[in-house]
C-alpha cells in the first residue's frame, strides 16, 4: 500500500477514530466466542480507567491479541500493527475501522508515533506491544523503548498487561480452542517531557517491562534465564557455568565435596578440570548436595552418563516446576541403555528437557567459541537456551530430533574409542573403525525415529573430528590405551577422568542386538572393552574380508 494510503489511515485514527458501527459489532460477536472457546480469564481489569488517555504495555503472541486485550475495557482501544498487514486497500479498511493503525517497523516511525499521541491526547486508549513483534514460543523477548518515549511525551498512564496461551491456539489456518489468560497490573505514572532522550525513554522502558513480566511469571509464562544451576564441576560444566555467566546469568556450580567447591571459590579458577580459565564473580563453586534448586530458571546436568541416575535421584525432587533442564552427557544410561533425555523425562514428568551436543572442546569453546547443538521437543527452552549461548559468544543450532543429538554424541564417543583403538594399525583401520561405528548407529537411528542425517552435521561428524584432534580427548586416549592392551579397569585411574565411551558401548552393543540390527564392529569394540577380543585381531577384521566374502572368494 502506498505510503500516501498510509497517511489517510494515521489521519482517520488521529480525528475519526474507529467506525463504531463495525466496532462495536465484532467485539460483539468476538467476545463471547473468546470466552467460550477460550475460557477467556481475565485478571485486574480495575486497573484499566473508564475513560481518559492510558497506554496498554502489552506483551505479543499472537495476531489475536490486540482483540482479545480489547475485551478488558468497555472502550475502544487503538493498537500499532506491522504496515504489511495494510497491503490491501479492504484490509486496511477494516483494520483501520477497528482501530489498527500502521508502523514501518524499525525504521523509528514517527507517523505512528503522532498518531499514538493524538488519541491519548483526545483521552482514548493505546495498546502497545513493547517487544515490537510477536514472539513466541517461551519467555517474553525484549523490549523497545518506544513506549517510554510515549509514556514520558504524554504523561499518561501505563498499564502493565500480560497475555498468555494465544500463542497456542493456531495451527496453519485452523484456530484451536485453549485456554487464554490476561492479567492486567496496577497502572505506572511518569512525568511529562516534551522530548524524551533515548537514554531516558530506555530507562523508563526498563521500569515498565518489569512489570509487565510480573503479570506474565504470575499467569505461569516461562521466566527469563536469571539464575542457573551446575551440577558438575569437570571440563565441560565447568566451561558450560563460565559461558551461562558470560551471558549475564548468574550460576551457581556444584561440585562433588565441600573441598572442591573452597578450592574453587579461593582460586577462582578449576585447576585440575579447566586450567587457566578465570571463574566469573557470578559464577558461586557450592556442595551439589547443599544446592537449593528452588530458585533456579534453569539446571544443567554436566555429568557422566553412568552418573546420571544418581544425580537425578539426588537432585530431581527439588526442580521447581518452571524449571529447564539442560543434559549435556554424550553416553547411554545403565542398566537398560536409555538415552539421557528418555531417562530424565521419566523422572521428571512434565519438564522441559534439552541436550547439548557438537563440537564443543572446554577450553576452546571458551577462547574461540564454539558450533554447538541443542536438540529439545520444548521450543521455549530451545529458543531460551540459543539465545543465551549465542549471547557467550557461540553459534547455536536448534533441533528438535533430540534422540539424534545424544545418538551422535554416543556414535561419536564410540568412534573415537574406536579409531584410538586401531590407530597403530593404520589410518585406513581407523577410518574403518569410525565409519563402520557411525554406520551401525545409524541404524539405531531410524529405529527409534531419530534422523539419521543428524550423524552427519555437528552433533556427530563436527563432533567426532574435534574429538580426534584435541590434544586432551579422553576418548581418544582411553582408545589408545585400550589398543596397548590394558585393561578396561585400569583406564579410568590412570585418565583421572571419565572416557563416556567406555561405558556406554558395551550398552549401545545390547540396544542393537535388542533392536536386531547387525552390528559387528560396535560387538567387538566391546569385546575389546570387556576383554574377549584381542585389539591385533579385531583391527585385522575391520580392513580384511569378512567370513563370507572369504567363503565367496574361495
Amino acid at each position: 500500500m502506498p505510503e500516501t494510503a498510509h497517511d489517510s489511515l494515521h489521519a482517520r485514527v488521529r480525528t475519526k477514530g474507529v467506525n463504531p458501527i463495525l466496532y462495536w459489532f465484532v467485539r460483539g460477536i468476538l467476545q463471547p466466542f473468546f470466552h467460550l472457546y477460550f475460557r477467556l480469564s481475565r485478571i485486574g481489569r480495575e486497573h484499566i480507567p473508564l475513560d481518559g488517555p492510558v497506554i496498554l504495555a502489552c506483551n505479543h503472541r499472537s495476531f489475536l491479541d490486540p482483540f482479545v486485550i480489547a475485551t478488558c475495557a468497555r472502550r475502544p482501544m487503538y493498537y500499532v500493527a506491522k504496515k504489511e498487514l495494510f497491503d490491501s486497500p479492504w484490509k486496511a479498511w477494516i483494520l483501520n475501522s477497528l482501530g489498527a493503525f500502521p508502523v514501518d517497523r524499525g525504521n523509528g516511525d514517527g507517523s505512528m508515533l503522532d498518531s499514538a499521541k493524538a488519541i491519548l491526547a483526545r483521552g482514548d486508549a493505546v495498546m502497545i506491544f513493547v517487544e515490537g513483534t510477536r514472539v513466541r514460543p517461551g519467555a517474553l523477548g525484549r523490549p523497545r523503548r518506544g513506549v517510554g518515549r510515549l509514556a514520558l511525551e504524554t504523561g499518561a498512564p501505563v498499564v502493565p498487561v500480560a497475555i498468555i496461551g494465544t500463542e497456542s491456539i493456531r495451527r496453519g489456518w485452523r484456530i484451536r480452542p485453549h485456554k487464554v489468560r490476561i492479567r492486567c497490573g496496577r497502572p505506572l505514572t511518569f512525568p511529562r517531557v516534551e522530548s524524551a532522550s533515548p537514554q531516558l525513554a530506555g530507562a523508563v522502558t526498563d521500569r515498565i517491562w518489569p512489570c509487565v513480566m510480573l503479570q506474565w511469571e504470575w499467569l505461569g509464562g516461562q521466566p527469563p534465564l536469571r539464575r542457573a544451576a551446575v551440577i558438575g564441576a569437570g571440563a565441560w560444566g565447568t566451561t558450560l557455568a563460565v559461558a551461562l555467566a558470560r551471558a549475564g546469568v548468574e550460576v551457581d556450580l556444584g561440585c562433588r565435596t565441600a573441598a572442591q567447591a573452597s578450592v574453587l571459590s579461593t582460586a577462582r579458577e578449576n585447576e585440575f578440570h579447566l586450567p587457566g580459565v578465570e571463574l566469573p564473580d557470578n559464577v558461586r563453586a557450592v556442595r551439589a548436595a547443599d544446592l537449593e534448586l528452588s530458585r533456579h530458571d534453569l539446571v544443567v546436568f554436566a555429568v557422566p552418563s553412568a552418573a546420571l541416575p544418581a544425580a537425578l535421584a539426588t537432585h530431581g525432587a527439588g526442580l521447581p516446576r518452571r524449571a529447564g533442564v539442560l543434559l549435556a552427557s554424550k553416553g547411554l544410561v545403565a542398566p537398560l541403555g536409555k538415552l539421557p533425555s528418555a531417562f530424565a523425562a521419566q523422572r521428571l514428568p512434565g519438564r522441559a528437557i534439552a541436550c547439548v551436543g557438537g563440537p564443543s572442546h572446554a577450553r576452546q569453546a571458551l577462547d574461540g567459541g564454539a558450533a554447538i547443538v541443542i536438540g529439545s521437543a520444548d521450543a521455549g527452552l530451545a529458543r531460551q537456551l540459543r539465545e543465551t549461548f549465542a549471547a557467550a559468544g557461540f553459534s547455536v543450532s536448534v533441533t528438535r530430533d533430540v534422540a539424534g543429538v545424544e545418538l551422535a554424541g554416543c556414535a561419536k564417543n564410540a568412534a573415537a574409542l574406536a579409531a584410538a583403538a586401531v590407530a597403530g594399525h593404520g589410518p585406513n583401520a581407523a577410518g574403518a573403525a569410525a565409519g563402520l561405528v557411525f554406520g551401525e548407529v545409524a541404524g539405531l537411528c531410524r529405529a527409534v525415529g531419530a534422523d539419521p542425517v543428524t550423524l552427519n552435521g555437528l552433533a556427530g561428524s563436527g563432533d567426532l573430528v574435534a574429538t580426534v584432534l584435541a590434544t586432551g580427548s579422553r576418548n581418544r586416549r582411553a582408545g589408545e590405551m585400550l589398543g596397548r592392551g590394558m585393561a578396561a579397569a585400569d583406564i579410568a585411574p590412570a585418565l583421572g577422568q571419565t572416557a563416556e565411551a567406555m561405558a556406554s558401548v558395551p550398552l549401545l552393543a545390547e540396544r542393537l542386538r535388542a533392536a536386531r540390527i547387525p552390528a559387528p564392529a560396535i560387538d567387538g569394540l566391546a569385546g575389546l572393552i570387556d576383554g574377549t577380543v584381542e585389539p591385533d585381531g579385531w583391527a585385522r577384521s575391520l580392513t580384511g574380508p569378512s567370513v563370507g566374502e572369504r567363503s565367496r572368494a574361495a
